[in-house]
């Protein structure tokens, strides 16, 4: 099974130091793909789906601010600007372009991993190893999950799909949600992607065979997956 780890897109025209936060990233257990030039980034963004942008201002083809509020129509991935630009204006142009989250240069490393870590965990997709919903177990960067201990089959999309529903057991989601959070599509064009797989994720997890798991459709058309609450023996 493919394993499934965050996908990180780093712009920055100095090589130099796309390599050191490339290096870095890719020991905390992520996939980066580099960009010198925002051509390179738009293609990145038209390839593969992003998980985060890691985004310098002052480009060599162009400003990071027009290209944050031109990727916002590609993807819903968390944006932090990476720039020498510091004072209070710059910030507030970034974070109004799209932007999530701003760091200034010189920076850490260590606040680099952290900040990027701390936006995947807002959009469900941090990189801790395990999530745990007895008797549902789910090892992300293994890309395995296991019911009862029996491995399930899933593809990565259906192992994200479900590691999100489970690190949000309880809550409602919309298709339109599901999309922006599991496949980064903003786009609002109508698709059956999302009940093509939940369909597969019941089928797999047999939720119409006595299973401890329900995934529904409820009346205000949001899906919620959560464990089936049983009586309690009387």
């Amino acid at each position: 099974m493919e394993t499934v780890k965050p996908r990180i897109l780093v712009v920055e025209d100095q090589t130099e130091l796309v390599a050191v936060i490339q290096r870095r990233l890719e020991a905390e257990g992520y996939t980066v793909t580099p960009a010198t030039t925002l051509a390179e980034a738009r293609a990145a963004l038209r390839g593969d789906p992003q998980d985060l942008v890691l985004l310098d201002v002052m480009l060599p083809d162009g400003s990071g601010y027009d290209f944050a509020a031109e990727a916002r129509q590609l993807t819903a991935a968390p944006i932090i600007f990476l720039t020498a630009l510091s004072d209070d204006a710059a910030i507030v142009k970034g974070l109004a372009a799209g932007g999530d989250d701003y760091i200034t240069k010189p920076f850490s490393l260590d606040v680099v991993a952290a900040r990027v870590k701390s936006q995947l965990r807002r959009a469900g997709l941090g990189t801790e190893a395990l999530i745990d919903l007895p008797p549902l177990r789910i090892d992300l960067l293994a890309g395995q999950a296991t019911l009862g201990g029996v491995p399930l089959k899933l593809t990565a999309t259906e192992l994200k799909l479900l590691a999100f529903f489970a690190s949000n057991a309880g809550r409602g989601f919309t298709q339109e949600q599901l999309l922006e959070q599991v496949w980064r599509d903003t786009s609002g064009v109508p698709t059956n992607t999302v009940r093509v797989h939940i369909s597969n994720l019941r089928r797999k997890l047999k939720l119409d065979a006595d299973s401890p798991f329900e995934l529904n459709l409820t009346d205000d058309l949001r899906y919620v997956f959560q464990r089936v609450s049983f009586p309690a023996a009387g």
